[in-house]
């Protein structure tokens, strides 16, 4: 078992800083992964930024928009908490 996900800060770079409740936080970039035919909807800067959030415990784009769980992409946990941890990224 992982720690939970906590918080998610998708950036104009692709990348989204993952936080976990045991202080660790690691940066996922998305990028390889827009030239999957299902990840092609994440393209757009704008939507890729406003629906990323948490859901099934984990990152995810909530692309119906109603929070449904069955329509969303998400990524695996331990895929995230097995990246480097690295610091906070500040504006």
């Amino acid at each position: 078992m992982f720690p939970k996900i906590v918080q998610v800060l998708p950036t104009e770079e692709y990348t989204v800083y993952v936080y976990f409740e045991d202080g660790k936080i690691v940066c996922y970039d998305v990028k390889p992964l827009l030239e999957k035919e299902i990840f092609a909807v994440l393209r757009e800067m704008e939507y890729f930024i406003n629906t990323c959030t948490i859901m099934n415990d984990t990152l995810a784009w909530d692309i119906s928009g109603n929070r449904d769980s069955t329509k969303c992409i998400d990524i695996a946990p331990d895929t995230l908490y097995m990246l480097d941890a690295v610091k906070e990224k500040i504006a």
